[in-house]
């Protein structure tokens, strides 16, 4: 695999041609179609003929050998942080060697955000960093709400804070807003939050220092849940932020693809750059950049601590949105680049970890169904039933560990919350069936969708 630093214009280029070429209308549509028949007409087969159970069997064990090889897995060690600026004695407002201090430009993306942007404001004017080595900026997307008035006062008493509006009508969502303002910043590394996080102060210093290593190109910290115990929803989004993070640094131990997750992500520009900026074509930036750093060379880090926190959907409908959301953006970047997700690009290890993650995530809920409506026709046990339950299994372990090293709760409650969040979970066979099935037969249409947040201070 090539590393990130001695990437050059033509590996760039390729994954920018072969996204012009792929096209992001009625391709996609083809594709997604095509997909799906395969995968249907897979299930017909392993229904009909006399050996399908045996190539069950045979998946299931490949696909629990690699599980059992991603849980037993010993993370690296993280890297030592860098001092307090107290520590050091010395004010906050200058570094005291500047090659130590990488000069870190924090973008968040606001649409109508009045209710949170103010507190994160204040959070990030506060970080234990040198102020000469980082600034922020907040791009308004023609909010209409007051957030465009509320970041025009905050913007005086903040030096390095810098306010960007963008006009009405203005194309390309999350994404474009993040490329209008990121070339326009200094910083090695490119920090993107979105409004609603709460970020502690050491955040930077226990980071930047993840960028010591020439071929990581990102590192993204874990998401948790602000609002955790407000009800069963946001209950389930602890478990599933916690398993999700737990899972990565598993399959990173083991040469797998690290994930971006938007907010809490740093970029080193020169990864960035390499990239061509964020895509404007795809609805989840965040796991489309991730597939193109890989494809041009980078290394993505995670890394548990320190975790940023964000406002948890309370709603099932608001849930429903924001994971069809996910789940599309997901599936859709597997269709645009399934052409480039082999060894000879990506290396042996992250494309065995690509398809059993692809497996698990969206070919096996999207093979459920008409697994389930064959064995009623036939009156026979589901063909899939060995698989589903070793994803299972790995998906309950994975989830207790993740639960257990980032909310240290006694051996009682980490039950009852694994439990919980296996429940909970199970809306995603619901989600990914739906949406492969929908993306077949209409295009999506482009635009900012966004998670509605009012504030914790303001629910109920």
């Amino acid at each position: 695999m090539t590393s990130g630093a001695n990437v050059d214009a033509t590996e760039s280029a390729i994954v920018s041609q072969h996204q012009t070429t792929l096209g992001y209308t009625g391709a996609r549509r083809v594709k997604a179609a095509v997909a799906l028949g395969c995968l249907w007409g897979s299930v017909f087969v392993l229904h009909v003929v006399a050996w399908g159970h045996w190539l069950v069997y045979g998946l299931t064990a490949l696909t629990g050998a690699h599980l059992l090889r991603l849980l037993v897995a010993r993370p690296e060690a993280m890297p030592e942080p860098l001092p307090s600026t107290a520590a050091l004695g010395v004010t906050t407002a200058i570094a005291p060697d500047p090659a130590h201090w990488p000069y870190v430009s924090i973008l968040v993306a606001a649409k109508n955000e009045v209710s949170v942007i103010g507190g994160l404001v204040e959070a990030l004017s506060q970080m234990d960093y040198p102020r000469d080595r980082y600034d922020f900026w907040i791009i308004d997307d023609a909010s209409t709400d007051g957030t465009a008035e509320l970041l025009d006062r905050l913007a005086h008493p903040a030096a390095n804070l810098h306010v960007v509006h963008r006009e009405p009508g203005a194309v390309g969502g999350k994404s474009g807003a993040l490329n209008q303002v990121w070339r326009q910043t200094r910083g090695d590394l490119i920090l993107v939050f979105d409004a609603d996080a709460r970020v502690s102060p050491d955040l930077l210093r226990r980071v930047v220092p993840f960028f010591q290593r020439s071929e990581v190109g990102a590192v993204q910290v874990r998401k948790a849940i602000a609002n955790g115990n407000t009800n069963f929803w946001t209950h389930g989004q602890v478990a599933e932020m916690a398993f999700d993070a737990y899972c990565q640094i598993k399959r990173i131990a083991r040469g797998g693809i690290g994930e971006l997750r938007g907010n809490g992500q740093f970029v080193r520009r020169a990864a960035l750059e390499s990239c061509g900026g964020w895509n404007e074509e795809t609805i989840t930036d965040d796991l489309d950049l991730t597939f193109r750093l890989h494809l041009t060379g980078w290394t993505i880090a995670v890394t548990l601590f320190p975790a940023v926190q964000e406002e948890g959907v309370v709603r099932a409908v608001s849930l429903w949105h924001q994971r069809n959301r996910w789940a599309e953006g997901g599936y859709q970047r597997y269709l645009d680049y399934w052409r480039l997700l082999n060894p000879s690009r990506m290396g042996w290890a992250r494309s065995i970890d690509l398809f059993f993650f692809w497996l698990i995530q969206y070919a096996l809920p999207t093979m459920a169904l008409p697994d389930l409506a064959l064995a009623v026709a036939r009156s026979r046990p589901p063909m899939l039933v060995p698989l589903s339950s070793v994803v299972m299994g790995f998906s309950m372990l994975g989830m207790m560990n993740g639960l257990w090293k980032t909310q240290k709760t006694s051996p009682a409650l980490l039950v009852l919350q694994t439990l919980r969040g296996m429940v909970y979970m199970t809306h995603w066979l619901l989600v990914v069936s739906t949406v492969t099935l929908r993306m077949a037969i209409r295009p999506k249409r482009l635009k900012w969708v966004k998670t509605q947040h009012v504030g914790l201070d303001k629910q109920g």
